[in-house]
């Protein structure tokens, strides 16, 4: 509605029983007294900039901290602005992201990092080595203001690992650092993405590394010179062939000494399949050798007793420089690889291979019925492979642990 507003007038309105009303002054046009159901009271003004938009300006509450005669004074003050081509909304967010950029300018890289750790990478499963990526080839700029990173300092951390010999690895560097960057330019705290355009430190071709046995022995001897968290660790993934993520999270409940098994519910399996895994004598003296007296939960590899042991890839690089002069780069996953080649070529059957590694398509059998009485069928026999296995790495001999934890 439209009415000559008064001060009278105001203090007779009521609030409405929902939603709000609201009265134009035909005194100042644009002004509106807005009053809602809660019994609040508003001043609004609407006004098209000169050659530009029209903008809307809420100049305060009614009665106080603006009356009438105020609003209509503030009105006025805007319409003139607005004749000469004056934006006070345009100007004030002009305003504000010249606060957010000098507020940015005041940050290091060092709190930024703090700032992206605590949003972004806090949830990732590989946080600690993408940190440790970060803060390590950002060493010379972590105390510098964020909005002084450039370009050429991301180039420069990615060519600097690259000339190290380490150029797939640069690779991850550059990626870590894209990640940084773009994240950083979303949320304001430097104008540009720094990392758009920073060339790859190598092309990687997709390939299979099929480490032979005779690395695989020389890994095994070299995880004797690592300490007692990490030498076992290595030592269950070379003997088990299963995914770093099961052995770093394996639980004291989920062995059963006495039947040679690890039982690894869904939760815990990359196919969501709970997976059983034969232990050969060699994995059982690892395990008993770290089982304390009454340990029958919580995490087997911990250095906290809350959590899983974590910086695997700081602990792979350590085992990296044990190896022999010249060992050619390979990764964890490399292990599965090996084992389902050597057991291939040992004419093992591929079905007892691809239910030791716990693949996809060995969980999906056309029913429930099926895949029950396919795995009960094939423990016998995948513990038979994972003996032969475990002789192979250790070059010890094996007795083969039947169904039950008898031997034959």
């Amino acid at each position: 509605m439209k009415k000559k507003l008064t001060n009278r007038y105001l203090e007779s309105l009521a609030p409405p029983e929902t939603g709000r009303l609201e009265v134009s002054d035909t005194e100042r046009k644009g002004l509106r007294f807005r009053l809602s159901s809660t019994g609040k009271a508003v001043w609004m003004y609407e006004k098209r900039v000169k050659g530009g938009p029209k903008r809307k300006h809420t100049l305060g509450q009614w009665p106080r901290p603006v009356g009438l005669s105020e609003a209509r004074k503030m009105a006025l003050e805007i319409e003139a602005e607005a004749a000469q081509g004056i934006d006070r909304v345009a100007n004030a967010e002009a305003e504000r992201r010249e606060k957010k950029r000098t507020q940015a300018s005041t940050l290091t890289v060092s709190q930024v990092l703090d700032i992206y750790d605590t949003i972004h990478l806090s949830s990732l499963r590989t946080r600690d080595e993408r940190l440790r990526q970060l803060r390590q080839s950002l060493s010379e700029d972590l105390e510098s203001p964020i909005t002084d990173l450039t370009r050429s300092d991301i180039q420069k951390a990615v060519d600097a690992k690259a000339s190290s010999g380490r150029r797939v690895y640069a690779n991850r560097i550059r990626a870590a650092l894209s990640a940084f960057s773009n994240w950083a330019w979303v949320r304001g705290y430097i104008s540009e993405n720094i990392a758009s355009g920073v060339a790859k430190a190598a092309t990687e071709h997709a390939r299979e590394r099929v480490l032979s046995i005779g690395e695989i022995r020389a890994i095994w001897t070299a995880t004797f010179q690592m300490g007692l968290v990490w030498g076992p660790v290595f030592r269950l993934l070379l003997l088990t062939c299963q995914r770093r993520g099961e052995i770093l999270g394996l639980k004291w409940e989920e062995i059963t000494f006495d039947t040679a098994r690890m039982t690894k519910p869904g939760s815990q399996t990359k196919n969501k399949k709970p997976h059983i895994t034969h232990l050969s004598n060699p994995t059982l003296k690892e395990l008993k050798a770290l089982h304390s007296e009454g340990a029958d939960a919580g995490f087997v590899f911990t250095t906290t007793g809350d959590t899983p042991v974590s910086g695997i890839g700081k602990a792979k690089a350590r085992l990296d420089k044990l190896l022999p002069d010249g060992f050619e780069h390979w990764r964890i996953h490399d292990i599965r690889t090996g084992f389902a080649t050597k057991m291939a070529d040992a004419g093992e059957n591929e079905a007892v291979v691809d239910r030791i590694l716990n693949h996809s398509a060995t969980a999906s059998a056309p029913t429930l019925v099926g895949r029950v009485y396919n795995q009960a069928q094939l423990l016998d026999q995948r513990a038979v492979a994972l003996d032969k296995w475990a002789e192979l790495v250790t070059q010890e001999s094996a007795d083969v642990v039947a169904i039950g934890g008898s031997r034959d």
